[in-house]
């Protein structure tokens, strides 16, 4: 029983390493697109999507090293990120959301 909860404990460890890193490079990534191209393709402004952005990676890398992957936050900084590397960089790379 022992074995199992510590090889949970560490796949939980595992996601919030990967949502950490998912973090990080959706906050890189926001970094370097230009402003102009948030607004012009609809988009929450830059500054908003740092904000959503660099929280999300606050959140999981805190996460991470305190110990905590299963937390509530840990599922939100994910979504956060994860709609950003969805929607919002395709369409402000100049790219377009040409997948559906």
């Amino acid at each position: 029983m022992y074995v199992a909860l510590v090889a949970t404990q560490w796949l939980y460890l595992a996601a919030a390493a990967v949502v950490a890193v998912i973090c990080v490079w959706a906050l890189v990534d926001c970094l370097r697109r230009p402003a102009a191209n948030f607004t012009a393709m609809g988009k929450l402004s830059k500054p908003a999507w740092l904000g959503i952005t660099g929280v999300a990676t606050i959140v999981s890398v805190v996460g991470v090293v305190f110990l905590s992957p299963s937390s509530f936050f840990m599922i939100a900084a994910a979504v956060g990120a994860g709609v950003y590397l969805a929607d919002v960089k395709p369409a402000v790379s100049g790219k377009g959301n040409s997948w559906y």
